[in-house]
């Protein structure tokens, strides 16, 4: 039985994300900001509450498929847009776009992909979505948009909650550069995972691809990555979003927002969807939990957003238990990298049966034949949910 076999779950393909990545890389990966706090209180929030079964119901036949942004998919769970995906394995996001596709999922690709729009586009049939931000040049943000469209992909995405990066100690602490550099002090560590290393000297390309062709891109001593920092606006508003909506023209998705005035605004300016996401707690640390967010969130929109709860994922379980509270779907960013990591296409394919396993098994459980039936009233807190301000 193959390594990849004997992972029954999440962590299982985290430990072994581990042994294959060089340390910096794997803490780039796991870490969150400053304290881990809202990193490590995304999960555990799913660990408050309980779920209440119904027995005695005809289960013979458990239907968890789901539409999201006006594409079917198969269950309620799609691939959050992360950045660099080269860093973990050399297939990067063209076979985390193939797993999604064979799956039936949504993938995101982001803007600081290693792989471009076009090439992502032929990689697999299913329903794409592109993440971008603000910049302070519109005409590279336009040109996003009408590359977006000449590839047919489903949605776009905004992400909001970036205007400085959060400050990642465990980057810090492990000196991770970008692209990687052998020192002194990290030498050892590239060396004893000499897979990664060997197809890291076949290709070493990183680029952030799908701004390579711009002649800024890598000039000066800030490289690629802080000429995407310099451009961040940090000046964008509700207008600026009301103006990409319409630019876009389809599905339009904020990602970032986690109160209910925010959702109630978004939705004023045209968007479609909300990402409810503290960026996997690696942004501001002590932000909520997108999980207890949720229902608020719903209370304040009713039906005029899809809501994807995009943090601390980790087992299909609590995919219900959002959903049970109003999320339409949930997102997951480091399950499918340690997949990646672990195994490349293979090991994202292996993330998502184990999800589709998890929520089918766990919704038959419950005694349910499908996810229309999921309320409030399926939950039951161990302890009062945190009270959010509207």
């Amino acid at each position: 039985m193959s390594a990849l076999n004997r992972c029954y779950n999440i962590e299982d393909l985290r430990r072994l994300a581990r042994a294959k990545l060089p340390a910096p890389l794997f803490h780039y990966i796991d870490g969150g900001a400053e304290d881990e706090w809202s990193l490590r209180n995304n999960a555990s929030a799913f660990d408050r509450c309980s779920i209440m079964p119904h027995f005695l119901n005809d289960v013979s036949i458990v239907d968890i498929s789901s539409s999201l942004f006006g594409a079917p998919v198969t269950m309620p769970l799609m691939l959050s847009p992360t950045g660099m995906s080269r860093l973990f394995h050399h297939e990067k996001e063209l076979g985390v776009a193939r797993a999604a596709a064979a799956a039936g999922l949504v993938y995101s690709l982001s803007t600081m992909a290693t792989s471009t729009i076009e090439d992502v586009a032929a990689a697999g049939a299913g329903p794409k979505m592109f993440q971008i931000y603000l910049m302070r040049d519109r005409g590279v943000t336009r040109d996003f948009i009408q590359r977006c469209k000449a590839q047919g992909y489903t949605a776009m995405c905004l992400t909001v909650d970036t205007a400085i990066g959060g400050k990642r100690e465990h980057d810090l602490r492990f000196g991770l550069t970008m692209p990687p550099k052998l020192s002194l002090s990290t030498l050892a560590q590239f060396a004893i995972r000499p897979s990664w290393s060997l197809h890291y000297c076949l290709d070493r390309n990183l680029d952030i691809a799908n701004l390579a062709h711009l002649p800024e891109m890598g000039r000066g001593p800030v490289g690629p990555g802080g000429y995407v920092a310099q451009q961040l606006d940090r000046s964008a508003n509700w207008d600026d979003l009301a103006w990409l909506v319409e630019q876009w023209g389809g599905p339009f998705v904020v990602k970032g927002l986690m109160s209910a005035r925010d959702a109630r605004r978004a939705a004023d300016a045209g968007a479609s969807a909300v990402m409810i996401s503290n960026h996997g707690g690696r942004q501001l640390d002590h932000a909520p939990a997108p999980f207890d967010c949720v229902s608020a969130m719903r209370d304040a929109v009713g039906d005029a957003l899809e809501l994807i709860v995009d943090g601390g994922v980790r087992r299909g379980v609590d995919v219900l238990k959002a959903l049970a509270l109003g999320a339409t779907a949930c997102s997951i960013g480091r399950p499918y990298l340690y997949g990646l990591a672990a195994a490349g296409e293979r090991g994202v394919a292996h993330v998502l049966d184990l999800f589709r396993d998890e929520i089918q098994r766990s919704l038959m459980l419950m005694g349910r034949s499908s996810l229309a039936g999921l309320s409030p009233r399926d939950i039951v807190f161990d302890v009062p949910p945190p009270v959010l301000p509207g």
